[in-house]
């Protein structure tokens, strides 16, 4: 009798861990999960479908050597590189999945990421040959055909790794997608798109577990550096600089001295020409002196800035000094120097982006000499766009930086 309970018991158990199993279904399997296939640019391995902007080529089986790209695979013989460029276009691919997803289920996936350390192609803004290297992230989506973004069901910090690490997430689609897509994308919030690359290897199946947890953020085996956000202070306008009014002076009293008469007229002295001032040779932003009023606003081009960042660029300096030049000359001009963002991120970060920007604008004149009372930074973020920030040449227009004229001597 004993021994016959026992066996109900083990029979009992067994249904219930079978019952179990069968909720969670079987692993998920994907199609050419380690991206094996030729190595060659612009061809996405086998089972893969190009899902990047359809004017750009498709993603690379790397190692090609194509590229600079030379990485050794985590698993197998290749692997995919995809590129984020800075003309706002990315790469990805997409695949129908052996069985869809189920709604409110949780599965447990990994794949192997880095970054290779040359990416050498040409850039779409300037035609010229450039590196690849400013990190991008990798963001999963499900859908329901191939490239569709229906629901994004994790995303990683940027991969600024140059060696393979594995990722892993807890994915929860809340749509029972049949397709996934994995695409390489900017950090965000972005201001100006730009030019990095990512690698992927050995993807594993989407497997079922509880969803006791939720989290849809890659958690890599080893701590992947994120780049720097802080919490911006609340921006306080600034206040209007009062020009201090100058106390008048009472003009000198003119002796009155009688001149003899003469019958001969006087002859008038020669007029000399006046020498042009050669301080008139001296512009900014391809304004004179003379053509500047109070209260006038001059646009800075030619004014760069690092991706999010408030570092200028080498290529700033000739314009930078152009305007040290003017201000080291004309020693009556005070001026505001104005910082605006594009219209993209958070009001919070474009008032603290604008402003540490003209603030790096004023440190760079101080330096140089000039006395930093006759220089006002001002943030004054997205709220004063010129162009349309639904395109990117919109929005490179409404991000710069301009000069406002406080107080201008009439003389000189």
């Amino acid at each position: 009798m004993r021994l016959r309970l026992f066996f109900l018991s083990i029979s009992l158990l067994a249904g219930i861990f079978s019952q179990k199993a069968f909720a969670q279904g079987e692993p998920i399997n994907l199609t050419n999960p380690s991206f094996e296939d030729i190595p060659r640019h612009s061809h996405a391995p086998r089972g893969w479908q190009d899902c990047g902007d359809n004017k750009e080529t498709p993603p690379d089986t790397q190692p090609s050597g194509t590229f600079s790209v030379t990485k050794a695979a985590k698993d197998g013989n290749t692997y995919l590189g995809m590129v984020v460029r800075d003309n706002d276009t990315y790469e990805a691919v997409s695949q129908r999945l052996s069985r869809p997803m189920q709604k409110g289920q949780c599965y447990e996936f990994s794949i192997f990421l880095c970054r290779s350390e040359l990416y050498i192609s040409v850039s779409r803004q300037t035609g010229q040959e450039v590196n690849y290297v400013t990190p991008a992230k990798l963001e999963i989506y499900g859908g329901f055909a191939f490239c569709d973004n229906q629901q994004m069901l994790a995303e990683t910090s940027v991969i600024t790794t140059e060696r393979w690490l594995e990722y892993k997430f807890k994915l929860k689609p809340n749509a029972n997608y049949n397709y996934i897509m994995f695409r390489a994308y900017y950090t965000t919030p972005t201001l100006f798109p730009y030019n990095g690359n990512i690698l992927l290897d050995n993807a594993s199946p989407l497997v079922p577990i509880p969803c006791e947890e939720e989290q849809v953020v890659a958690d890599n085996t080893e701590p992947e550096p994120a780049p720097i956000e802080t919490t911006p202070e609340p921006t306080t306008p600034d206040p209007e600089p009062q020009p201090e009014t100058p106390t008048p002076q009472p003009e000198p009293e003119q002796e009155i001295v009688e001149q003899p008469a003469t019958l001969d007229p006087v002859k008038p002295e020669p007029v000399t020409p006046k020498e042009k001032d050669p301080k008139d040779d001296i512009r900014i932003a391809g304004f004179k002196k003379s053509d500047l009023k109070k209260g006038q606003t001059i646009r800075i081009d030619n004014l760069y800035f690092e991706s999010n960042e408030a570092k200028i660029t080498k290529q700033s300096f000739p314009i930078l000094d152009e305007i040290y030049n003017f201000l080291n000359v004309h020693q009556d001009v005070m001026v505001e120097i104005g910082g605006h963002t594009n219209g993209i991120p958070p009001h919070e970060i474009c008032d603290r982006l604008s402003k540490e920007r003209a603030e790096a604008v004023v440190s760079y004149l101080v330096n140089r000499g000039i006395r930093e009372r006759r220089l006002f930074p001002k943030g004054y973020g997205k709220r004063r766009p010129i162009a349309d920030n639904n395109t990117l040449n919109g929005r490179r227009k409404n991000q710069r930086v301009e000069i406002k004229v406080l107080e201008i001597s009439d003389e000189g």
